[in-house]
């Protein structure tokens, strides 16, 4: 396979450079990075319409990766409960090493090939689930090995990598391959490809959830309101849903606990 994502910078001594030109250089790889995920859009379409699928028929999302992708996977499933008021082990992101290597690198959890596997057990993982990988490498033991067991199990997998034909695109049902290029700082996958892999990411679970009714016209409706920022947010909302002032769609937030359930409240009254 060709690792792009181990070739040599485009940039030289950049040790040399001065603060605005190593912005600049950052900034300009960057502005790649989009177009690069736009040309993977049909197997984003492809992965996203297989994961909808089965969620909608009661599975579940799970992400594996370790080191950036780990931690991205991890990021981007946290963020699901709070944004669209779904159970917290709809999607599951886990990283190699656990937990503790969200905040401090575990050194060679990565190499292992049984224990993502594993660590999915303890989720009771089944065929009815979907398990995307998540490495920039494409070839992450760990990823790799959770991917062929889960495979072998009847887990509909995917994966989001940054070179092609890799062992993780391998023992891919849904691989999404969005190659970006040499890194700024040689190697250093942080950079583009983690840009790239939060991209797709943000891509496949937002439209997941459009896809299970989470969105209504363009509006996060089943948001938890866990701080005062989101319970105006929803105010507003319920607000414009239903053209009433502001301290009416509060009482109807207050009383009903979710925009989605202020709202319908709010539409029963009226007719």
């Amino acid at each position: 396979m060709n690792r792009v994502t181990e070739q040599e910078s485009n940039y030289n001594h950049i040790d040399q450079m001065s603060v605005m030109e190593v912005l600049q250089g950052i900034n300009n790889e960057d502005k790649t990075v989009a177009y690069a995920v736009e040309k993977s859009l049909p197997q984003i379409e492809k992965l996203t319409s297989a994961v909808a699928e089965r969620m909608k028929k009661g599975g579940r999302l799970f992400y594996i990766g370790a080191g950036t992708s780990g931690r991205l996977g991890v990021v981007d499933a946290s963020e699901c409960p709070p944004t669209y008021g779904v159970p917290f082990d709809w999607v599951v992101g886990i990283i190699a090493g656990g937990d503790t290597a969200i905040r401090k690198a575990v050194e060679f959890a990565e190499d292992d090939a049984e224990q993502a596997w594993k660590d999915l057990q303890e989720f009771n993982i089944n065929e009815k689930d979907c398990l995307v990988g998540l490495a920039a490498s494409g070839t992450t033991p760990y990823v790799v090995g959770g991917l062929n067991t889960a495979r072998k199990n009847g887990v509909l997998t995917g994966c989001i990598v940054c070179n092609t034909g890799g062992p993780i695109a391998a023992e891919s049902d849904f691989p999404v391959e969005v190659v970006v290029g040499p890194e700024f700082v040689t190697g250093s996958t942080r950079m583009k490809s983690g840009t790239a892999q939060k991209l797709v990411l943000n891509m496949l679970s937002t439209t997941v959830m459009v896809q299970l009714g989470r969105v209504v016209g363009n509006k996060m409706v089943d948001m938890q309101l866990t701080n005062n920022k989101l319970v105006d947010r929803g105010t507003q909302m319920v607000m414009d849903e239903l053209n009433i002032n502001y301290d009416e769609a509060a009482s109807l937030l207050n009383q009903h606990g979710s925009v989605r359930k202020a709202v319908e409240a709010g539409q029963k009254e009226t007719h």
